[in-house]
């Protein structure tokens, strides 16, 4: 099927082409966030927070991008070191003073399934976040605090506001964060607010996600974030774009592009390539200066770039709002493709490769 912005504007097409629901489930992410945390903050008997030295969150894909959000709104703020393992092991440091969290929305993802195994033997204060599975069922035959998110939704990226915020609740209640329920409940009515501003009735024209969805079309998505507050969020709009768009998409974040990425843009690569940056208030004062100067190297070498900004002044806020704008422009990057954002069937076809 043709690429076709007007899509965009028939409800008729969008339901046709979207019956899994997906813009629904993206409007929704300030309910999960709301109800995330609750789930967080009512596991039973979780592991003491008292001297904790280090956090590692466990998780592949969109289980796993909750522990990039974990760190890039925590890191800078507690005296210990926050690390994401996408894979097998844990790293060597982590032990009986480390909270290992290992998210897993099916349950029965084999890398971290062998994480979990691995930080039990090793005694680190482990718990568990999924919708039931081999996770939970493991959880309960060794007494391991689970967290019980819904299990009605259709693939984990679309889970992201529950699986994001209950290990916020959980960390919240253990005392090794900053107080957040004030900071949860303003983000999630932010997220209410943006989400009818996004909506598939609202035209590309007035609508920020389907205007950016529209200049996308036949660009590679270059997603911009910088270090701290956007470092996530340029994440998940790298992985959305893969999964829901079904396009290739990359992700460098600023200071650092401007060490090597910038070399690598030149007229002669005659791939036609779309900049998205993620700008927010709380960014170091040298990003702006930094921005200017690099979208001038790259408009000499042929390549356009758009700015996307979050409103909030709070870092929640900021963070929850960058990621909604990218889950609705993957969306209709997707719906204005003419492909069904939901499925995902390249992914689900290598997992049974490996099984066999």
């Amino acid at each position: 099927m043709t690429a076709d912005p007007k899509r965009l504007e028939d409800a008729t097409a969008l339901a046709s082409l979207d019956p899994g629901g997906m813009i629904g489930l993206v409007a929704g992410l300030g309910s999960q966030l709301r109800s995330g945390f609750e789930l967080g903050r009512s596991v039973e008997e979780p592991p003491s927070g008292e001297g904790v030295r280090s956090i590692a969150v466990c998780g592949m894909g969109g289980s796993g991008i909750a522990g990039d959000i974990l760190r890039s709104l925590f890191s800078a703020r507690l005296p210990f070191p926050i690390v994401v393992t996408k894979g097998y092991e844990l790293p060597e440091f982590c032990g009986r003073d480390t909270v290992v969290i290992v998210s897993s929305y099916s349950g029965d993802t084999e890398e971290t399934l062998s994480a979990f195994e691995e930080g039990v033997r090793r005694g680190c204060r482990v718990v568990s976040v999924s919708a039931g599975g081999e996770l939970g069922s493991r959880s309960a035959s060794q007494a391991v605090p689970h967290v019980a998110v819904p299990k009605d939704i259709p693939v984990p990226r679309a889970a992201l506001g529950y699986l994001a915020a209950a290990p916020i609740g959980l960390l919240d209640i253990m005392g090794l964060v900053p107080p957040a329920a004030d900071d949860v409940a303003r983000a999630s009515e932010s997220l209410d607010s943006l989400a009818p501003s996004l909506g598939a009735d609202v035209p590309a024209e007035e609508n920020v996600a389907k205007a950016l969805a529209v200049w996308l079309l036949g660009r590679t998505p270059l997603i911009w974030g910088s270090e701290g507050l956007a470092e996530a969020p340029a994440l998940r709009w790298k992985t959305q774009m893969n999964e829901n768009a079904k396009v290739p998409a990359f992700h460098a974040l600023l200071p650092e592009l401007d060490h090597n990425d910038v070399e690598g843009w030149s007229p002669s690569t005659g791939t036609p390539y779309g900049v998205v940056v993620l700008r927010h208030a709380a960014e170091h004062p040298r990003i702006a200066a930094r921005v200017d100067a690099t979208f001038d190297v790259i408009a000499e070498a042929g390549l356009e770039g758009r700015e996307v900004s979050a409103p909030g002044p709070d870092p929640m806020d900021i963070l929850f709002s960058l990621i909604m704008l990218g889950d609705f422009t993957s969306t209709y990057l997707g719906l204005a493709r003419g492909i069904d954002p939901t499925p995902v069937p390249v992914l689900m076809g290598l997992k049974e490769r490996l099984r066999r």
